[in-house]
């Protein structure tokens, strides 16, 4: 190695000293520490970087040193953005509700990720993770940052000495569950949905009503109601529904359901029972 390869190896790993292996850095900010483009695609040649699409770089670990595997932990990805890199991403809907205890009984295909932001970053679409990323924008509220929180420390995850305080920033249960309404697809079923909410028994209601007033879907409200309504917990007698914008007029969203008789938005045939044998039908 020559005298100016060793200098720049010594900037780098100076640079590195607080990214673990396997986590990631834009070129966004290692231009802000200095580093040139050409240094970058020197570290690159190197092996000291290695390259996941264009302009994002990950310290590399041994399976990517070994060429065997460049896959990114979700986790990593996401404490990157967060940590590193200081992107406004969150975790939330059904992932942040499952993170916290609410998905034990929800049946899942391959790992699904919901991770919202102002917006997420263009190239997190790029990288291979070991999940399946859904990538939201944060439009369903006013506030942008109501109702988040750092994730609690898991005592069974294993963290290097470099991310032990690290925590993921992500939803609160209350505003967790009206973005995974609003995650709803029509054609799929209600049902991992609805179990969740079965679970729900102490958001606060302060929180709802505030979140509720600032919620821009009257779909996601409408539903919301639905399915504290069937639920009946015991906060449910402190919302004020009449306080909350519901829109007017019927609303068909789900194809062949019936259409609720209070909430006037069509839901799956097991969530309302009509008054006459088909009277609600929408076909």
């Amino acid at each position: 190695m020559s005298s100016m390869d060793g200098q720049k190896g010594m900037k780098l790993k100076s640079l590195l000293l607080d990214v673990p292996h396997g986590f990631l850095v834009d070129s966004k900010w290692l231009t802000a520490r200095g580093v040139s483009r050409q240094s970058v695609s020197h570290y690159a040649k190197q092996g000291w970087l290695v390259r996941l699409a264009h302009g994002v770089y990950a310290r590399p670990n041994q399976a990517m040193l070994t060429g065997t595997d460049r896959t990114i932990a979700w986790e990593s990805m996401v404490l990157s953005m967060q940590q590193l890199m200081n992107y406004p991403v969150h975790v939330g809907g059904t992932t942040a509700l499952a993170r916290e205890g609410y998905g034990h009984y929800v049946p899942l295909k391959r790992q699904a990720v919901y991770l919202y932001g102002r917006p997420v970053p263009k190239w997190a679409a790029a990288i291979q993770t070991d999940a399946s990323l859904e990538l939201r924008n944060c439009s369903l509220f006013r506030n942008l940052d109501t109702a988040l929180t750092e994730e609690a420390e898991r005592p069974q995850r294993a963290r290097s000495a470099s991310t032990r305080d690290w925590k993921m920033r992500m939803s609160m249960p209350e505003r967790a569950i009206l973005e995974a309404i609003d995650e709803l697809v029509p054609s799929e079923s209600f049902d991992p949905v609805d179990r969740m909410f079965e679970g729900l028994t102490n958001l606060r209601p302060s929180m709802l009503m505030n979140l509720l007033k600032e919620c821009s879907s009257i779909k996601v409200k409408r539903l919301f109601f639905v399915f504290a309504d069937q639920h009946a917990h015991a906060w449910r007698k402190h919302l004020d529904d009449a306080q909350i914008d519901l829109g007017s007029g019927d609303r068909s969203y789900v194809i062949g359901g019936r259409l609720h008789p209070k909430y006037r938005i069509t839901v799956p045939r097991g969530f309302v029972k009509p008054a006459t044998p088909h009277s609600n039908d929408i076909r």
